[in-house]
């Protein structure tokens, strides 16, 4: 048989391609054996321990933030538990019709549409860390829990936990002091106070809550348990759990009592303000508020619309605080910084008498008293009763270019931070001929400073911008003696049962030296104005049964709108314990709407002496209507509690107007 050549080299072609097959596949089988022997002899120990916990899931349990309380234990803020719809949305299915179409149905069953669903996905993504949960919305029924676990497939990546927020008993009061808590941002995972913290935590991000995170932030616990192939949890699989660690509580230094007494004041009255009440010796605010406010318990599931109607302007900007984060003038109150400038400068003594004929003339520029009054030759301490803007108008005369105002102004705390313990507070601006003048060099004013500044300043107008914490600030150093004290709303931290686990005391920031005949003749001087014939004050505090010093100051902001009103008090006179502040924009005079706001608060924190002077009163009284036969001819005594100090006080011409 013959063979052709090509014909008897094919078994041999057929040989070489067996042998590179059988070849491929011998190292094929080598590498899979290699890999397979790496797998469980080298690699083996730690997959055994990664199967493991492929099996097991754990949970963070998320820890109750500590209460907030009154100085007398009265709760401002606890917690309450709360069904939260929320969502991972790198669960969601990834075609958009499908998301859509699970999202739809699961807006259905809590009464929201799509749009408002997707919407609330994209505003918590950009506040949340990545990797937490989303809620869609807090306060859900029981209902929804059922639904989802009936239907386990059909919402992937969709839970209800019950989780903690925040709860207000008091509703709107101390709004703006509290702030509130929300989940941790990405920001704040990366940098701050919160580095380190992890996605979904709750975290204080305004007023108190903030300010005292580190206590009112609990220890979250931890929940681990068996889960089968599909990731549920297996009968009796729970392994191990730690329970969390509830916040701790914190004290405030706010009494009650004067609290609502100042909103109620302020709600009255309905005109954007704010109060302060002080200790005057430690810095322990007993009362602080703003108007207009809201109710706190709006964080708990706000959204942009209503965080922006909280933050306009058009609605009176309820978030700001205007205790602390106003610029504002002040009107006549600033006089007690001029009269401190003019004493301890040596421009004025109490004896220096001052020609008031209504007004003063610098240049082509007029300076009137309020309302034309006229007071003829006046000291200090009635220029203080009467309120006579042309005595402070002549002192800042005087005292043009040698920045002693401004020197004063700020030894007093007026334009710098006051070292509060809450976040938004602004350091306002005590003008002067440097601020000025740098601002017409850089063309931002088309004046440089003039004498005209200095005496719009004397009398708290001008460029003057600061806010009531700083003026009771500076009214505290006066009434104490010349220190300067750290205001504070934060009293005590307490364990969870009750026990004090540290008290909160910044000490004083600085101690001004004020001689004390100065400060004697400026608080005669805001006595008189609360008591004495001309005082502006006297129609409202003349027949308070506390002796107090105040001073009433009605600043001008704009031609367009009333004038602010003011009022400040030391009270009781002559040894005070605590400065109260009220300013209520578009109010008016002092006396017309501050000063009656400010003697609400009083009357709340001297509830106690007044109650108890009325019942003795009203018990002399019936003695008296009993025994009136036997009083004929009886001689005048002193008042109780009132000691005579053998002096006549002098009689002057007063007037009426109320000063700048």
């Amino acid at each position: 048989m013959y063979l052709r050549p090509e014909d008897r080299a094919r078994p041999n072609r057929m040989a070489l391609r067996i042998a590179v097959v059988g070849g491929f596949a011998v190292v094929l089988f080598a590498i899979l054996f290699f890999r397979l022997w790496t797998l469980q002899i080298i690699d083996g120990p730690q997959n055994l321990a990664q199967a493991k916990e492929n099996r097991m899931r754990t949970t963070k349990i998320v820890a109750p933030r500590g209460k907030i309380m009154t100085r007398n234990g009265e709760v401002l803020v606890d917690n309450r538990t709360s069904l939260a719809l929320q969502v991972d949305p790198s669960k969601l299915p990834a075609e958009t019709a499908a998301k859509n179409a699970e999202l739809k149905e699961l807006g259905a069953l809590v009464h929201m549409k799509l749009p408002a669903v997707l919407k609330r996905i994209a505003e918590e993504e950009k506040v949340v860390a990545a990797g937490a949960p989303i809620t869609v919305r807090r306060d859900v029924g029981y209902h929804l829990i059922y639904y989802i676990e009936e239907h386990p497939g059909k919402f992937p990546g969709v839970t209800v936990e019950k989780v903690f927020v925040r709860n207000y008993p008091g509703e709107d009061e101390a709004a703006q002091l509290l702030g509130y808590a929300g989940e941790i941002s990405e920001e704040e995972l990366k940098e701050g106070p919160y580095k380190g913290f992890e996605p979904g935590e709750i975290v204080g991000k305004e007023g108190i809550e903030r300010s005292y995170n580190q206590f009112l932030h609990g220890t979250p616990g931890i929940s681990r348990y068996q889960v089968n192939a599909l990731g549920e949890p297996t009968p009796g699989g729970n392994l191990h759990s730690t329970p969390p660690i509830p916040g701790r509580s914190l004290k405030l230094t706010i009494n009650p009592a004067m609290q609502k007494a100042g909103e109620a004041a302020l709600a009255e009255r309905g005109l954007p303000g704010a109060f302060v009440s002080m200790n005057i010796h430690n810095g322990e605010i007993l009362a602080m508020g703003s108007y207009p406010t809201y109710d706190p318990a709006v964080w708990t599931n706000i959204s942009t619309k209503q965080y922006e109607a909280l933050a306009s302007e058009e609605t009176g900007a309820p978030l700001l605080n205007r205790a602390i984060a106003s610029y504002y003038p002040t009107g006549s109150t600033y006089k007690l910084m001029t009269a401190l400038a003019g004493l301890e400068n040596g421009y004025v003594t109490g004896s220096t008498v001052v020609e008031d004929n209504g007004y003063i003339e610098l240049g082509t520029q007029k300076f009137e008293n309020s309302e034309g009054a006229v007071n003829g030759p006046i000291s200090l301490v009635h220029a203080i009763e009467v309120s006579s803007d042309v005595y402070f108008y002549k002192l800042g005369a005087r005292m043009w270019n040698n920045n002693d105002l401004q020197n004063w102004s700020h030894k007093m705390g007026i334009g710098d931070p006051t070292g509060i313990d809450i976040p938004g507070q602004v350091e306002g601006l005590v003008p002067s001929k440097k601020w000025r003048d740098e601002l017409f060099e850089n063309g931002e004013t088309d004046r440089p400073w003039s004498q005209g500044d200095d005496v719009q300043l004397a009398v708290g107008q001008g460029d003057l911008q600061t806010n009531p914490l700083q003026m009771a600030i500076a009214y505290s150093t006066l009434g104490n003696g010349g220190t300067v004290v750290t205001p504070h709303l934060g009293k005590e931290v307490l364990d969870t049962a009750g026990r004090v686990l540290r008290e909160i005391d910044p000490g004083p920031r600085r101690h001004v030296d004020i001689k004390p005949e100065t400060r004697q003749l400026i608080m005669e001087g805001l006595h008189l104005a609360t008591s004495g014939p001309g005082g502006t004050a006297t129609p409202v505090f003349g027949e308070f049964p506390i002796p107090i010093a105040g001073k009433t100051g009605t600043a001008e902001r704009s031609i367009f709108e009333p004038n602010q009103s003011w009022f400040i008090s030391l009270a009781p006179y002559p040894n005070p314990n605590i400065v109260t502040v009220v300013t209520i924009e578009k109010g008016g005079f002092g006396a017309e709407s501050a000063a009656p706001a400010n003697k609400q608060i009083l009357e709340a924190y001297f509830h106690n002496t007044l109650k108890k002077e009325s019942e003795e009163g009203t018990e002399a009284a019936e003695e008296g209507y009993e025994e009136e036969s036997s009083l004929e001819g009886s001689t005048e005594e002193e008042l109780p509690g009132e000691e005579s100090t053998g002096e006549e006080v002098p009689l002057v011409e007063t007037g009426t107007g109320e000063g700048g």
